[in-house]
């Protein structure tokens, strides 16, 4: 008989340490934790100390509120005189809004990265060789613009392109 109470005693004790560790969240400075209720979104923890409602509450994204630098890799363009050129760019954003950049967009930096290129290609393409490579600083503006325009919508702020 106490070998099955000590078991009992045991699962117990496990249940509630399990409960507790599920419970209790520790969110560090400069994150966003975005809960969901049985699938449906909750709210968003702020750094510190967060409780959640264990086995019913699930953190579905931990967003990075630091401004980031993502580089991507050369792109070939072709510009209005029908030379290739190289383009590589540097970006610099930042989430805003963590519920809008995990709600509204699958992947965010695959779409900055598509839309980046997509507009560089529409930019560039219009000019010839010369003009774009004296215009980078119009080109940065022109491409920062449209970048800020779209990533808004997805809780994304474009802080510098290069």
């Amino acid at each position: 008989m106490d070998a099955v109470l000590g078991i009992i005693v045991a699962a117990v004790l496990l249940f509630t340490v399990v409960t507790l560790l599920k419970a209790v969240r520790i969110v560090p400075q400069q994150r966003m934790d975005v809960v969901e209720r049985l699938g449906k979104y909750k709210k968003t923890l702020s750094p510190g100390l967060n409780l959640l409602v264990p086995f019913v509450d699930a953190v579905r994204a931990k967003v990075d509120m630091r401004e980031q630098v993502v580089s991507f890799p050369p792109q070939p363009v072709i510009t209005s005189d029908n030379l290739v050129v190289s383009i590589d760019t540097v970006l610099y954003f930042r989430a805003i809004d963590p519920v809008r950049a995990t709600y509204e967009i699958a992947n965010f930096l695959q779409a900055i990265e598509q839309l980046t290129v997509t507009t560089l290609r529409n930019v560039i393409g219009s000019l010839d060789l010369e003009r774009a490579l004296t215009s980078r600083e119009e080109i940065n503006k022109h491409l920062s613009s449209v970048l800020d325009e779209t990533t808004g919508r997805w809780g994304i702020k474009v802080t510098r392109v290069e």
